[in-house]
């Protein structure tokens, strides 16, 4: 069985040193000390981070991944003030590359872009997957409050649509007065209170609301060739697909249904939460051929990252497509 996974993290050494010096070693959302104690001893080290050699091959061997897909995890440049950003995003995708060719057959990647300058931004995706050969771009949270449906990021979207790449949405922390209304509470610790509003629930919910956002925005009436690609089984969002299609079509002023727009221009993957009932849930909401495979690997690094593939009710040709062919054919893996 052929495997490939397409939301696996990566930094590099020299961009994270770059991005302390500009914003300092410390720098991180308005968290608490409790808070941030927990994410600096549960984060993978630097060391696995910047690691395409060693540890992260021996993952993969492991579980028997034939390729990752990098892209950057928490050391990222994409949300720096542009002045800075344009530049450090080019190094970045430079040093992404480099760490491709190091194995070339093992690993693909996503460009970062510097997104407060949507034009050059454009122009680097461009260069990224024309000159460097990346595969598309991941786009983390969002900038400076603004969801990535606003027209001043459409030069973004139109250039992925028109390279045929992906946009793959990823979340990030969402804002301090948003995680104290929904998420806090004196009977529990500020800890139990960063993980609902981050990985445990919050930062999910946030950026499922990114992909509906786009869809409600008409963004794919304008570009009905852009893909986007939605981690964490979708965000919560196919659940509610027949709802929003019930609640918003008649209102929306889209030529089709939401329902429609989702099913059709998002694809969705696990991102290490290897759920049986998810994955039919999934099957039955999107079809085989929007289901890709992923793990999210540093941050998770499953048991059953090889033997969930082997207890799935898929079909043969259903198996193929989830794990490796809708990836070779969204992300130009041939």
């Amino acid at each position: 069985m052929k495997i490939i996974t397409v939301e696996e993290h990566f930094e590099s050494a020299k961009i994270t040193q770059a991005i302390n010096e500009i914003v300092g070693k410390a720098a991180m959302p308005n968290v608490s000390k409790e808070m941030r104690h927990y994410i600096q001893t549960t984060l993978p080290t630097p060391e696995i981070m910047h690691d395409v050699t060693k540890q992260r091959i021996e993952f993969m061997d492991k579980f028997e991944i034939d390729q990752q897909i990098l892209s950057y995890g928490n050391s990222s440049p994409q949300n720096l003030d542009p002045k800075i950003a344009v530049k450090l995003c080019e190094q970045a995708n430079n040093e992404l590359a480099k760490a491709i060719a190091t194995n070339p057959t093992r690993f693909g990647g996503l460009a970062v872009l510097p997104v407060g300058e949507p034009v050059a931004a454009a122009t680097e995706l461009k260069r990224a997957v024309n000159d460097l050969h990346l595969n598309g771009v991941l786009l983390k949270g969002n900038y400076q409050g603004k969801f990535f449906d606003d027209p001043f990021f459409f030069p973004i979207f139109e250039a992925a649509s028109q390279l045929d790449v992906p946009v793959y949405f990823h979340p990030s922390f969402i804002p301090t007065d948003v995680t104290q209304h929904y998420f806090a509470n004196e009977n529990w610790s500020d800890v139990v209170t960063g993980i609902l509003s981050s990985a445990g629930f919050g930062w999910h919910m946030d950026v499922g609301i990114q992909v509906m956002r786009m869809i409600v925005s008409g963004i794919f009436d304008k570009l009905p060739n852009l893909k986007l690609v939605s981690g964490h089984w979708g965000e919560f969002v196919p659940m509610f697909l027949e709802r929003l299609d019930d609640e918003i079509d008649a209102y929306a002023g889209l030529e089709k249904s939401f329902s429609d727009y989702y099913r059709n221009n998002v694809y969705v993957t696990p991102s290490g939460i290897l759920s049986k009932p998810q994955l039919n849930f999934l099957l039955a909401e999107m079809g085989p051929e929007h289901l890709i495979y992923s793990i999210d690997y540093p941050y998770k690094q499953p048991k059953n990252t090889r033997t969930f593939l082997d207890n799935t009710d898929l079909t043969s040709d259903q198996l193929d497509a989830f794990t490796h062919g809708n990836a070779e054919r969204i992300f130009h893996l041939n």
